[in-house]
């Protein structure tokens, strides 16, 4: 039986809450709305979830429905009390845990596999999540990610080539994942609305390709991407023997590089890993 809360509106109210700008913080309401995020990943039952910026816990609430055990970890200690409202309702499923996610590695949280589910803070998501996709160890300890962000950067992560959208994020949430735009989220759904509107991204991870180094990848997106505008032969002149691994890979370097494909990237950094290359 789920347990009887008071609505969140009503928490909201008792204890003077409002959405911090400062924080990129933005409530939902909307319990269905938030069963149906906490349903993207799969069944959560006694699976670990870790939570970033909780805020009042409506998503909390959502994912323990789901009979997950979920650490919450929350930086605004205004939300603190109404947190212990929904821990006191769930005994034994919620750990809150005050601090900041971008000094906090969820590998010391958790004993085994856990999932991440939030509704990231504007202000800090990108920065969290390619955290979460940069380990050089792979398959990492998280199972699925699903995020929601605003739909612009949503959209930036599963962009294809050949697109506006596509650059560094897309290369480097597909490289050895899979990702795909689960649902969009309008913007009246939130309190206070916000100026654009959101979206959830769902990302499970893949077997990563052999001999390729996630340093190695990063450098030559950067370089590419960091002049998208100029072709190949000029962006990446100053990553040693990138021109040279073009050329043995078959690749226009006149070619820019929203045109190359997350494959070719990898076969690039691949190329470059070699220690004997000729």
């Amino acid at each position: 039986m789920t347990p009887s809360l008071p609505p969140l509106r009503e928490v909201i109210a008792r204890y003077g809450l409002s959405a911090s700008k400062a924080l990129g913080q933005n409530f939902l309401f909307d319990e269905q709305l938030l069963d149906r995020i906490a349903a993207i990943p799969g069944s959560l039952e006694g699976e670990q979830v870790m939570e970033v910026g909780p805020g009042p816990g409506g998503l909390t609430r959502a994912l323990l429905r789901t009979g997950a055990r979920v650490t919450a970890i929350e930086m605004d200690r205004r939300c603190l009390p109404a947190l212990a409202e929904v821990e006191a309702a769930f005994p034994g499923q919620l750990t809150v845990i005050e601090g900041d996610a971008m000094k906090i590695a969820p590998a010391t949280l958790f004993d085994g596999p856990y999932h991440i589910v939030a509704n990231l803070p504007y202000n800090v998501g990108t920065a969290l999540f390619t955290d979460w996709l940069s380990s050089e160890d792979w398959p990492p300890q998280w199972r699925s990610l699903t995020l929601m962000f605003q739909e612009e950067v949503a959209r930036r992560i599963v962009a294809a080539p050949n697109t506006s959208a596509y650059g560094r994020l897309p290369v480097l949430a597909q490289w050895r994942s899979r990702a795909r735009l689960a649902m969009k989220v309008h913007r009246s759904a939130f309190t206070p609305p916000p100026k654009v509107m959101s979206a959830v991204v769902h990302v499970v991870p893949d077997d990563a390709p052999e001999g390729v180094s996630m340093r190695m990848l990063e450098r030559v997106t950067e370089a590419a991407f960091g002049q998208r505008r100029k072709m190949l032969r000029q962006s990446l002149k100053g990553v040693p023997g990138a021109l040279e691994a073009l050329g043995r890979l078959g690749i226009d370097p006149q070619r820019r590089a929203e045109t190359l494909s997350v494959e070719e990237f990898v076969s690039v950094a691949r190329s470059l890993g070699q220690p004997d290359r000729p």
